[in-house]
């Protein structure tokens, strides 16, 4: 889903529509039921209207017989936000996975694109150029945008350098935050933005081995949360979709 603060009760038609097929599966609604979910926040058909033209205009949806779908960049994004909640993991051996800009000339576009690629990876920048990670997710291949421009290296750092590279006790923090805001959420407007906050926060957990997390870390607790949130708020907001 959109990124959205919770305490906000107004969402824009463009953030409404996002959030909503983003949080769909297949990621696929009728014009109908995302007027209906920009009525929650406020927002006039018409606009919702103007707000879906713009965005096929723009390549973010496809729009075929009143239905409308992401377009295959938004999909990735989707499929990154499911992979947030049943992330895949495997056993680590001390590893960490690091990767070196060595590519002398590049466009500002193509940095722009490896920082984008970086933060999807769950890679964190030790230094400019520099960024890391423990080798602990199941990758299939790395992207082209990565090989083109870096060099990459398993390693073993002689110290460990997780406090440099996230701030794990913030993130709980918020964690346990949400967890208190999915249990007091109240109505479908809010349930959607305390939604969209959560899958917002786990796009940015780390998803560090537990040898380097603190104790009592939150994030299979959210998880679970959350899913058991989703189940009881997809089934409400079908009703209302339905009419």
């Amino acid at each position: 889903m959109e990124e959205r603060n919770i305490g906000t009760t107004t969402l824009s038609a463009r953030s409404a529509v996002l959030s909503a097929l983003l949080g769909s599966h297949p990621p696929r609604l009728p014009a109908r039921h995302l007027v209906r979910i920009g009525a929650l926040f406020g927002v006039a058909e018409g606009t919702v209207r103007v707000a879906l033209s713009r965005m096929v205009a723009a390549g973010d949806l496809v729009q075929e017989d009143g239905f409308y779908t992401l377009s295959p960049r938004l999909i990735e994004r989707q499929a990154r936000q499911d992979e947030s909640r049943d992330p895949r993991t495997r056993p680590w051996d001390g590893t960490w996975e690091v990767a070196v800009v060595t590519a002398e000339r590049r466009a500002p576009a193509d940095r722009v694109a490896l920082r984008h690629a970086m933060t999807a990876l769950r890679l964190a920048e030790l230094r400019e150029g520099t960024w890391m990670r423990p080798a602990n997710l199941v990758r299939s291949a790395w992207p082209e945008v990565v090989t083109a421009q870096c060099t990459l290296i398993d390693g073993r750092p002689r110290r460990d350098p997780t406090p440099l590279l996230w701030d794990l006790d913030g993130w709980a923090a918020e964690a346990r935050r949400l967890e208190g805001a999915l249990e007091r959420a109240d109505g479908l407007a809010e349930g959607f933005l305390v939604s969209a906050a959560v899958l917002r926060h786990l796009l940015a957990d780390p998803l560090l081995p537990p040898e380097l997390l603190p104790a009592g870390w939150p994030g299979a607790e959210l998880r679970a949360r959350y899913d058991a949130f989703d189940a009881r708020y997809r089934e409400v907001l079908l009703r209302h979709l339905a009419g």
